[in-house]
């Protein structure tokens, strides 16, 4: 990956996404899975001859959800330029209670995190996801560490023509 983009609040997200995207069309194009990213609602406010004005809700969903070997996924990209950690702040709570409740009913749910700075993309189980969210509630730590990454994860890399080839890691 070339590190030629703004870490911008507002592009916060925006590398990750375009690289599981693309991963996503490879994965249509080639009969794998059918995964897509989910919009972000717009409320319209206004549309005066076809000039139309509105403002983004606040999504009520994960950023992707699909289907592969007959069962669902669902899943966010996130993005931290911290080099140590991966701040659960990160992840609002009805992103993580809609992985949780998926996850319970038999769904893949994940998430795929990017250490912008370090170029390294990891697949974070809800399991050990769930763990520290649930520590984290009752006063624990309020992050991830980036060696539980190294140490309990799958570094997502491109391979087989994939341009991230997340799919391999899920069980």
């Amino acid at each position: 990956m070339r590190k030629t983009y703004s870490n911008s609040h507002a592009n916060r997200g925006a590398l990750l996404e375009r690289l599981v995207d693309m991963t996503n069309m490879q994965y249509r194009n080639k009969g794998v899975a059918d995964i897509r990213k989910i919009p972000t609602p717009v409320q319209i406010q206004s549309n005066v001859r076809g000039k139309v004005t509105g403002y983004t809700q606040k999504p009520e969903w994960v950023d992707y959800s699909g289907v592969h070997d007959g069962r669902a996924i669902v899943f966010d990209a996130k993005e931290t330029a911290n080099r140590t950690s991966f701040p659960l702040n990160n992840i609002s709570e009805h992103q993580y209670q809609l992985l949780k409740s998926w996850h319970q009913k038999g769904a893949r749910s994940f998430l795929l995190v990017l250490f912008s700075k370090l170029d390294e993309v990891y697949l974070l189980p809800f399991a050990l996801l769930e763990t520290y969210w649930e520590d984290a509630q009752k006063g624990g730590r309020k992050s991830i560490p980036r060696a539980a990454f190294v140490g309990e994860c799958d570094l997502v890399k491109c391979e087989k023509g994939y341009v991230l080839h997340y799919l391999k890691h899920i069980g």
